[in-house]
């Protein structure tokens, strides 16, 4: 007699339309018990690295949930993740920090977001790109300042409610940390009491092996961990993947403008100074742009912002959230800084914004305004204010003054590689720059491989040293 869990399988093979690796059957067969199973703080962990079939089964595994109208919810840590997941699994996909937290009013005028109330039940919740997930956060404004433990709470404070967690574990970890802990089995048991059903994929499928994106992203992963310094690792004479130098970039990028489009098309590089001088040469030799920011300008918002929506949807542009310019009003210098009135239309939202945007930030070297930077901008407004009789008073004037909550931006057709982490694109230009020999090390390996997978069509290897390709026979 066929039980439910045959039935789930039945329906789940039906949906994924091609025969099981052996890896993905185990993992199969892991998920069905669980989604049967009652166990309170339980969580499933799927893992796979590039080419092993990870999207296609997580997809299958969400329509086959939807077919059987089970409740999910399906998160990401960023917009462009949370986009690229709506984008394969077929349902609409919101930002951890989005659907988790809700913003509180302050004396002080400070933005405040606490946890906020679970209503579901009996729902899975998938959390895509989780390697992206830390247990400490820069951001305090945000609960008790960990995502990963606000999350948990979050979740398990439903009625039989529980989590998937999605990633890849070669991928570059938060930035500070040597390895993502939401992907870590032994520290999701010990540190914060789960019980993890990890499933693990392995092998590449049939459709990945043609794939020179994917051939290429797999030696590069194989470089982690094997005390190798430099290898011809790379193999040439893949379609997918083409060697430019740097006076053919500008043709190919032109090329990719025109064929694939703006919005589907990155560089990725090394660090902002990389960054700038590419931004710098498009906007100059591609788009004929001499004024600091214009109408069609992509640019990268770099640091969360809670003052330009309304409060009451307690809803905030993200770091990483990607807009295009629409128009440039009016510009002003106050406080030893530089301002435009512009407004965006962000990737991912219907209405457009209307905000003071921060111009300084858009070629500094930093990723966002430095401390130094920060600290001598607060005291400059908060001198418009001396006539307060208390610091106190003072300070929530800053905090409300729109000049000081201006958006920080940085110009988004080249950015690095931890601006992209999270995102897909059809074409990627890949320049890794020039790394000292002692330099190319595990950081430097999963740095390359998550800047290779962020490629979904072509991706371009720019100025790439000879000695890492092998000789063609």
């Amino acid at each position: 007699m066929a039980t439910m869990h045959d039935y789930f399988k039945q329906l789940l093979a039906a949906r994924f339309g091609l025969a099981y690796t052996p890896s993905q059957s185990e993992a199969v067969d892991a998920f069905v018990s669980f989604f049967y199973r009652d166990n309170a703080r339980e969580l499933f962990l799927l893992t796979g690295h590039a080419g092993t079939g990870k999207t296609s089964l997580v997809a299958a595994i969400v329509a086959t949930l939807a077919q059987l109208q089970q409740r999910v919810i399906l998160l990401a840590p960023t917009g462009r993740a949370a986009k690229v997941f709506s984008s394969y699994a077929g349902l609409p996909a919101f930002t951890v920090h989005k659907k988790i937290y809700r913003g509180r009013d302050t004396r002080e005028g400070i933005a405040r977001f606490d946890l906020g109330f679970n209503t579901s039940s009996d729902t899975l919740f998938f959390v895509d790109e989780a390697s992206m997930i830390g247990d400490e956060s820069l951001d305090s404004i945000f609960g008790s300042g960990s995502l990963l433990r606000d999350l948990f709470q979050y979740v398990y404070s439903g009625r039989r409610d529980r989590l998937v967690f999605i990633g890849d574990d070669a991928q570059l970890p938060p930035v500070g940390t040597r390895l993502g802990p939401a992907l870590d089995s032994s520290h999701l048991r010990q540190h914060h009491g789960l019980e993890v059903l990890h499933a693990s994929l392995s092998e590449t499928t049939r459709q990945a092996e043609s794939s020179g994106i994917l051939f290429n992203a797999t030696r590069v992963r194989h470089m982690i961990g094997s005390g190798r310094r430099a290898a011809a690792f790379l193999r040439p004479g893949f379609p997918d993947v083409r060697r430019i130098t740097g006076g053919d970039f500008l043709e190919a990028l032109e090329r990719e403008y025109a064929t694939t489009g703006e919005e589907e098309t990155v560089i990725i590089c090394r660090s902002n100074r990389q960054a700038n001088r590419f931004n710098a040469g498009i906007r100059a030799r591609v788009h004929y742009r001499e004024e600091a920011l214009g109408s069609g300008d992509r640019v990268m918002i770099v640091h969360n912002n809670y003052f330009w929506l309304d409060e009451k949807d307690n809803d905030f542009i993200a770091n990483g959230d990607v807009a295009t310019v629409s128009r440039v009003g009016k510009h002003a210098d106050l406080y030893g800084f530089h301002f435009a009135r512009a407004t965006l239309a962000i990737q991912g939202r219907d209405d457009e914004v209307d905000a003071w945007v921060l111009l300084d930030a858009l070629t500094s070297e930093q990723p966002g305004l430095s401390r130094d930077d920060f600290l001598r901008f607060q005291a400059a407004v908060e001198e418009d204010y001396a006539a307060e009789p208390s610091r106190k008073k003072r300070r929530e004037k800053v905090r409300e003054n729109e000049f000081f909550n201006a958006l920080q931006i940085k110009y988004a057709y080249a950015i690095t590689g931890h601006k992209s982490q999270g995102g897909q694109w059809n074409t990627v230009f890949l320049d890794a720059g020039r790394v000292a020999e002692p330099f190319l090390d595990d950081d430097f390996w999963r740095w390359l491989y998550t800047a290779f997978t962020r490629a979904r069509v072509r991706l371009y290897l720019v100025n790439f040293r000879d000695d890492w390709f092998e000789v063609d026979p």
